[in-house]
């Protein structure tokens, strides 16, 4: 277990390793001058062009400005905001709570609801199961920004359950009231596609001659399908809600922007309108991290959950 989790952890760096240079090296092929892309064809003084060019290293070789912008990254030091006029890492320190709890709020949703109506599903066959089927093939081909505004048309605008702008402030109730709609909104489409998975799994385990087997030896009721049904088919569920998680970070940046949240998706769309390097570098390799980490926890956590994939 040690041997495999230091590989994991290793080839986790070397991603890292290979992607940071990709982040950083992409955004300098843009055409053009860097400096005349930084200042967005600004006229400004003599000193102000040496200022940026002595931010940005562009004097130096590339394999250089490279290793100093990825030393720094290292030990916490993101750069400067062009845009903002701050810290970088201030900033997304500034942000990183509200899509942090935005995609918790997600996450459980995708996973609560998805093995939910996919359990349901797979053991109620004829109605419930077509009902179901049609009902998470709809929610799974909705568009996020549909499904978004849709929620702010039927719970915001008619009935005024929730408010739709802004992440709230003070307490913590307070903050989850105002990201509850973007929350079902970042997970409507996500939940139908683990709904699906979920049901398709469940009813193989279901239907598996490992249950029957299971039967014969008196075993019944609700252990029987926690340890049976459930336990097996948890693992092809589990390695997709891994891999759609992760990839909250990306679809967030939609929700916020619908909205009005003061998050990281908002601030990495901002960052690419105004050619922001450094925010754009930073938030790109923290959704890497956030993809790597995601991938690698359930890549240990399915030998626990099913313990012939230890072999």
């Amino acid at each position: 277990m040690a041997v495999s989790l230091m590989k994991r952890v290793g080839g986790a760096l070397v991603t890292l390793l290979v992607t940071s240079f990709v982040v950083y090296g992409a955004l300098y092929l843009v055409p053009g001058d860097p400096v005349a892309t930084l200042l967005r064809g600004r006229k400004v003084t003599p000193e102000a062009v040496a200022a940026v060019r002595d931010q940005y290293r562009l004097d130096d070789p590339f394999l250089v400005r490279y290793w100093d912008w990825l030393t720094g990254f290292v030990t916490g030091d993101f750069g400067q905001s062009l845009q903002f006029r701050q810290d970088v890492a201030g900033l997304i320190a500034s942000r990183l709570p509200t899509t942090a709890l935005l995609i918790g709020l997600s996450a459980l949703l995708i996973v609560i609801v998805g093995l939910m109506l996919g359990l349901l599903s797979a053991l109620k066959p004829g109605w419930v199961d077509r009902s179901l089927v049609a009902t998470t093939s709809i929610a799974s081909s909705v568009p996020v920004f549909i499904g978004a505004l849709l929620l702010i048309y039927i719970f915001s605008a008619q009935l005024s359950w929730f408010p739709a702008f802004g992440s709230g402030g003070g307490s913590l109730l307070e903050r989850i009231h105002h990201l509850t709609l973007p929350a079902l909104a970042l997970a409507l489409s996500y939940a139908g596609i683990v709904a699906r998975v979920s049901r398709s799994s469940f009813r193989r385990e279901a239907t598996s001659t490992r249950l029957d087997a299971a039967r014969a030896r008196g075993i019944t009721g609700p252990y029987l399908l926690r340890h049976h049904v459930v336990r097996n088919g948890l693992v092809p569920v589990l390695t997709l809600s891994g891999s759609l998680i992760a990839g909250l970070l990306v679809t967030s940046q939609i929700v916020e922007v619908a909205f009005g949240l003061n998050g990281l998706g908002s601030l990495l769309v901002e960052s690419v309108r105004s050619i922001d390097f450094s925010v754009v570098q930073a938030i790109a390799m923290i959704i890497v991290a956030a993809f790597i980490l995601t991938n690698m926890v359930i890549d240990l956590l399915l030998p626990l959950i099913d313990p012939r994939m230890r072999r």
